[in-house]
């Protein structure tokens, strides 16, 4: 009896009719994953502080700014050297000038953005809520906005005299329009959803003003203080310059006289710096009021 023998492995096909030696090979998987790039930029940027990435900057354009004067480039007569400027500001706030006038600076900036704040959200609201309110005011305001507030110093002069007066209604008028426009634009802004949604549940005209419209407007109205809070130290700026006898403008106009480019320039910076602390300090009351409102931070 023949015993019949078994084709070798590589004979024996498979379903498909192909053996498993003439099949295509198969390609690898591909990773689940693609490979991670290297790290050691993040973790390097991580380990800087932030506070010092922003420092960076301005340290860098007053170590420009120190050896221009060193070498010579930028000579005394035109713009003092830091070291300098550093001097003098110390030597103004010994004697009491400077702090003197920055108080005198300060209030007359705090009352014109009180008005301002007052006279330019109330017609807002007016503008915002009402369409009557709209008709009267809206077009009137938008006229005189397009005015320049320096050119009606003239005038604010001949209305209200040389004295504190006239320099407060510059700051008023300039913290009154921009805040105008953010809060008009914050209350019609607000989505018609939210206000179907409100009258579903019941809520009367007040509770919708209440619930609703005033807390979707008030993003616009920090981002309208804040941009107010810069017009008013730039109105600041024109107003102490116009028969002022105190003040940080005062300063600036006698060192101007002298030719002191260096008390100039220090009064410069203490402008700056108020600025700086009046934007921090709506920035963190922006914070504190809009905890419900999420935001894109950067990356």
């Amino acid at each position: 009896m023949s015993i019949s023998h078994a084709p070798p492995p590589n004979e024996i096909a498979d379903i498909g009719g192909t053996s498993p030696s003439t099949a295509p090979p198969q390609p690898l998987p591909a990773p689940l994953l693609e490979p991670l790039p290297s790290t050691s930029t993040t973790r390097h940027r991580a380990r800087v502080p932030r506070w010092l990435r922003r420092l960076s900057g301005p340290l860098l354009l007053l170590l420009a700014w120190q050896l221009a004067s060193a070498s010579g480039v930028l000579t005394a007569d035109v713009l003092a050297s830091p070291g300098t400027i550093a001097r003098v500001g110390r030597d103004l706030i010994a004697d009491g000038s400077l702090t003197s006038a920055m108080g005198v600076s300060l209030q007359r900036v705090a009352l014109g953005v009180l008005l301002g704040a007052v006279v330019g959200t109330v017609l807002a609201l007016l503008s915002g809520l009402f369409r009557a309110g709209e008709d009267l005011v809206d077009a009137s305001v938008q006229m005189l906005r397009t005015v320049p507030f320096v050119g009606l110093i003239p005038l604010f002069i001949i209305w209200f005299g040389i004295g504190e007066a006239p320099k407060v209604a510059i700051i008023t008028l300039g913290v009154t329009f921009p805040l105008y426009l953010n809060v008009y634009a914050g209350i019609r802004g607000v989505d018609a959803q939210l206000i179907e949604a409100g009258q579903s549940l019941g809520l009367s005209r007040w509770g919708l003003v209440r619930h609703v419209v005033l807390p979707g407007a008030l993003p616009g109205a920090m981002t309208g203080l804040r941009f107010s809070l810069g017009v008013a130290w730039l109105a600041l700026v024109f107003a102490e310059q116009v028969n002022a006898d105190s003040g940080i403008g005062f300063l600036m106009v006698q060192a101007r006289d002298f030719l002191r480019t260096d008390v100039i320039v220090v009064c410069l910076i203490v402008y700056a710096f108020l600025g700086l602390f009046a934007d921090f300090v709506v920035r963190t009351l922006e914070r504190l009021l809009l905890q419900w409102r999420p935001t894109f931070t950067g990356q």
